[in-house]
């Protein structure tokens, strides 16, 4: 591989390469490495039209060269003409170099996976540049955000005032442009760190939250957002226990009429009667009727009745304790929650003044036996 001092005023930047952003400070400080021990490794250049050359990869260094006055720099010359080798070769070099953003990578990605003149696959790209499809595919994820956002993207994971990780944004990828991007300049300003801008992201993506809440829910801060996130995480495992109870107790009530069926004329209320568990009506939810006892005894006499009423006392243990969980999440309910969960226990206290009813029905009965 040769190499060859070419007059600095016969190159020419290539306009059209992946890395175009470059940092003053670190350019000053490559300028000073320049001047006082050389330039260590040559640039890559292409022929060109009329004698010139096209800078292949380099631009920083023959930009610290440029500044530095030097009338010629070392250069290795590529016969390489195939445009698609040109441009994977240069994101190649890029992405060995410090200062090469998420964003230009992004974009780079992009226009060999869209530009009509490329067409490449992900997978064509991971083999070539040995990076993972999921990498990739990432980096062209960024490119979804606005102008105001991508400026704060920079390389790393350190998390920094008014600058953006690619780990920081992609929770944020998914949502609506009008949640996405203010949420990300959110990030930047408060500088959240990965794990905070997960949970709001789930909160965004709620879709039993209206939208009109979620516009309110953008003006307030980063640790505003957190701590709304704490509260709708707390009630959503309340809402789910209360559910799992709701079914637990269905299921309890479904096993106890199962083991006490009622019998052919259970349903039907002797003359006269007043509609209790003597009488032959059917029990209120967790009740028992006599004609299930007395169905039951048939087949296995007092053992039976033993063991229905051991599963109605455990079943009645169980209520106290769903009462007293109850009683201590009503004690936080608004006025509005709580008079619609009073109607609620109003009826439950009518079903439980039947069932006592009924009770003690059955005890007189057993009572003179």
């Amino acid at each position: 591989m040769d190499i060859v001092h070419i007059s600095m005023a016969l190159i020419d930047e290539d306009k059209d390469q992946p890395r175009y952003q470059f940092n003053e400070e670190a350019l000053q400080e490559l300028m000073r490495s320049i001047d006082e021990i050389g330039l260590l490794s040559p640039i890559k250049v292409r022929h060109a039209p009329n004698g010139r050359y096209m800078i292949i990869y380099g631009n920083r260094r023959y930009k610290a060269s440029q500044m530095l006055g030097r009338s010629t720099i070392p250069c290795i010359v590529s016969d390489t003409t195939d445009e698609m080798e040109i441009y994977l070769e240069q994101i190649a070099e890029n992405l060995t170099r410090e200062g090469f953003s998420p964003i230009e990578e992004g974009e780079a990605f992009n226009k060999l996976l869209n530009d009509s003149g490329f067409r490449s696959s992900m997978k064509f790209l991971s083999a070539k540049l040995g990076k993972p499809e999921s990498y990739i595919k990432n980096k062209c994820e960024l490119l979804k955000f606005s102008g105001a956002v991508k400026k704060l993207i920079v390389s790393g994971t350190e998390i920094r005032k008014d600058c953006l990780t690619e780990d920081q944004l992609m929770p944020l990828k998914d949502l609506p442009m009008e949640h996405r991007d203010p949420i990300a300049l959110i990030a930047a300003r408060d500088e959240l760190p990965v794990s905070d801008v997960k949970k709001i992201a789930k909160l965004f993506k709620d879709k039993t939250i209206s939208e009109k809440t979620k516009e309110k829910l953008l003006l307030k801060t980063g640790s505003g957002l957190i701590e709304t996130w704490s509260v709708y995480e707390q009630n959503r495992k309340e809402k789910k226990k209360r559910e799992q109870e709701e079914k637990e107790w269905a299921e309890e009530q479904a096993r106890f009429a199962s083991a006490a069926p009622m019998g052919n004329d259970a349903s039907k209320p002797s003359a006269g009667s007043g509609g209790g568990i003597l009488n032959g009506a059917a029990p209120a939810a967790g009740g028992l009727s006599e004609s299930g006892l007395a169905s039951a005894a048939v087949i296995s006499g007092s053992e039976t009745i033993v063991a229905l009423l051991k599963e109605q006392k455990g079943a009645l243990s169980e209520q106290g304790a769903r009462l007293l969980r109850i009683a201590d999440i009503a004690s936080g309910l608004s006025g509005g929650e709580a008079g619609a969960a009073l109607k609620q226990v109003e009826q439950i206290i009518q079903q439980l003044d039947k069932q006592l009813t009924d009770w003690y029905d059955l005890k007189q009965r057993l009572h003179s036996r």
